[in-house]
């Protein structure tokens, strides 16, 4: 008998699916209820024809007593308050949304514009296994990091921890994702005809909202906020990140060796060798993050991240983290997940 019952928020989106499919094929969960409040009443496969049959319910009528732990794969704004009453029934908390990535409800309305729904939830465990392992493995709520988040943080915590940012200069981070990090809903600037042979940015400076979330993880270990310079752009494809960051350091060589050493044992990160560089084919439906390290002279180094948007960026992070939560292998459902990812 599978051992742990879980709970899916928002099985209809792409990180929803992304989630479920890793799920079905956890040796240890299984799946109690989905929601849906388009679809509430029809079953899965009418979001997504692969799909099992499972019966899709409205939030508001789920039974939180027969779950262990729920995944929220919500838009931002709405888990919070989902996340506070699965938390009073005593259930662990895996969400997906920015509602529990940043640490006071003062930064959360700035980069969010709307007051946080349940303030006194926060502080939560930041969920990127790799840098946070030890305190993941004792929360009951973990908040997934953003995708963006994830490939640029990769890049640059390892230099934080080392003290090897040179102090008050620009991080630069020029950053590419596919179309599916913008979500299932229909918006006219991801239509196929408005992004097959285009190329945009959205939101550069310092607009982007996982810009709070990044500067946040960096300041906790010594990086002053404000130096952080971000432009998303969207690709013409359906998935994938490549993050290229642009670093001044103390001592690039001893910048290129804290990264290695620093995902040396780590199992979904690989750091290529020199003259090697990341690229979308790398990790595209893998769980993987793939980096490539660039020196530009004695204080310069240009950092390249790939991650899938929807796997590492999202919901095979979770399955990590859930994994952790509950003592399982971190790899579990994840080392053959390109095969149950629609590759």
């Amino acid at each position: 008998m599978k051992s742990i019952k879980v709970g899916v928020y928002g099985g209809t989106g792409y990180s929803g699916w992304a989630l479920i499919q890793l799920l079905l094929a956890h040796p240890e969960v299984a799946i109690q209820f989905v929601t849906s409040e388009r679809l509430a009443g029809k079953d899965l496969s009418e979001a997504w024809p692969l799909a099992p049959k499972i019966p899709l319910q409205s939030a508001l009528k789920v039974d939180l007593q027969q779950v262990d732990c729920v995944f929220l794969c919500l838009p931002h704004t709405h888990s919070a308050k989902i996340a506070a009453n699965a938390k009073k029934a005593g259930l662990f908390v895996i969400d997906l949304s920015a509602d529990l990535r940043l640490n006071n409800p003062e930064d959360y309305q700035y980069w969010y514009k709307v007051p946080h729904a349940a303030p006194d939830l926060l502080p939560v465990v930041y969920g990127l296994p790799e840098h946070y392992r030890e305190q993941i493995k004792e929360a009951k709520l973990v908040a997934n990091p953003g995708c963006y988040a994830t490939a640029i943080l990769l890049g640059l915590l390892p230099l934080a921890k080392a003290e090897l940012l040179a102090e008050n200069m620009p991080i630069v981070v020029d950053a590419k994702s596919g179309t599916t990090g913008a979500g299932r809903n229909p918006k006219q600037n991801i239509l196929f005809s408005e992004v097959t042979g285009n190329f945009s940015p959205y939101k550069i400076g310092r607009v982007h909202p996982h810009i709070g979330e990044i500067e946040q993880q960096l300041a906790a270990n010594g990086v002053k906020k404000g130096n952080l310079i971000f432009s998303p752009h969207l690709l013409p494809v359906d998935r994938g990140i490549l993050a290229a960051i642009y670093a001044t350091v103390k001592n690039a060589q001893q910048a290129v060796t804290a990264i290695q050493q620093s995902y040396t044992s780590e199992p979904f990160i690989n750091v290529l060798p020199e003259g090697e560089f990341a690229t979308l084919a790398h990790v595209v439906r893998t769980p993987n993050a793939v980096l490539s390290l660039t020196p530009a002279g004695e204080n310069h180094l240009i950092i390249m991240v790939a991650i899938d948007n929807l796997l590492k960026g999202a919901a095979s992070q979770a399955v990590q983290n859930f994994n952790l939560l509950f003592g399982f292998d971190e790899t579990t459902a994840l080392l053959n997940a390109a095969q149950r990812a629609g590759a």
